[in-house]
């Protein structure tokens, strides 16, 4: 067992139920995307052109104009402390990505989506330069983006995808639908349709395979959010938005890579968010009616005490003391995870 894996182990094995701090954001927005670049450095987004960064660990806050008019910013990616990325949804002209090189003085206008009909909901990046972003499908075709420069957006060509179900597409509800492992493993999560299914790429985008998932799927459920620990072991959470507190078929784990995947339980209710405890087999799932933690990939799970959120972000690298996330939700909502000895 690598050393950094059985000193995290440790830590955990010993830890403390994991505790929520509140923080105050400064804003009474929904935020629904949050990534956090160390226990200093946070970014966040959300309703009403919001973008905001911390980097005090949450105490206080700065906000950016990053667009001119207002958009929904449902997701944000910050590959360091200076270069982030934005997403805002809707459809047309509506969804849109914003990139900063210097901590947000500057915005550039990367993307604005020209087709009427589409409507892009989340995104992730290997790097600074290579990313993905996933919209709703149109007329049974999923429509994926990727970019190998960091500037230019390329939709992936139908001919490397398999074909969507009627109204499949991704829940812009926390910025999570898309897992990346390495340097070109990729996992996307849908919902909204008759079946919930992942799809994957191990070559950057190129080619791709799909699996369904029996996670409970309609109109307002599905898989909301996907994460992987390494190429092999994963899980996806979600269920009904329409029913927060319904604990009824809305998780599931993979061993192989999202071939196969199996139905779990313990979950309090509806999930919009999932991420692992860095370098461990610990899983956070949050929702807007409460968290829950495994210890165990995902297979039993405890609840957390204290509110709900939208999103949640690992730090990317432990702390030697604990393990450190940040939540986001409604009304600017916003707090720090710990476990901690």
């Amino acid at each position: 067992m690598p050393k950094l894996l059985l000193s995290t182990l440790i830590i955990l094995t010993a830890a403390a139920t994991p505790r929520w701090t509140t923080l105050q954001s400064g804003v009474k927005v929904r935020l629904r995307g949050i990534s956090a670049v160390s226990d200093k450095v946070v970014w966040a987004s959300g309703s009403n052109s919001t973008v905001l960064r911390s980097i005090d660990g949450g105490f206080a806050w700065q906000t950016f104009a990053v667009a001119t008019d207002e958009v929904d910013f449902r997701d944000i990616d910050a590959i360091d402390e200076n270069t982030v990325y934005v997403l805002s949804i809707g459809n047309g002209g509506a969804s849109r990505i914003y990139k900063t090189t210097n901590a947000g003085v500057i915005w550039q206008l990367q993307y604005k989506n020209q087709d009427p009909r589409a409507f892009y909901d989340a995104m992730s990046f290997w790097d600074a330069s290579h990313g993905m972003v996933i919209g709703d499908s149109i007329d049974g075709q999923f429509c994926i983006m990727t970019t190998t420069n960091g500037r230019d957006w390329n939709r992936v060509p139908v001919s490397a995808l398999p074909r969507a179900l009627e109204n499949e597409g991704a829940f812009a509800a926390s910025g999570s639908n898309v897992a990346l492992f390495g340097k070109t493993h990729a996992w996307i999560a849908t919902g909204g349709a008759a079946k919930s299914r992942v799809l994957h790429t191990a070559d950057g985008g190129q080619t791709w395979r799909i699996a369904e998932t029996p996670i409970k799927a309609g109109q307002s459920s599905g898989i909301f959010s996907i994460a992987f620990r390494d190429a092999q072991h994963g899980i996806v959470v979600g269920g009904d938005y329409k029913e927060e507190k319904a604990a009824v078929d809305n998780a599931a784990i993979t061993i192989n890579g999202g071939v196969t995947w199996t139905l779990v339980k313990g979950l309090s209710g509806y999930r919009s968010a999932v991420a692992y405890v860095p370098g461990t087999k610990w899983v956070v799932a949050v929702g807007p009616s409460g968290a829950d933690f495994s210890e165990d990939d995902g297979q039993n799970w405890k609840p957390i005490a204290g509110p709900g959120f939208d999103t949640l972000s690992f730090i990317p690298s432990l702390r030697k003391d604990a393990a450190v996330a940040f939540g986001a939700g409604a009304n600017g909502t916003m707090a720090k995870l710990e476990f901690g000895k």
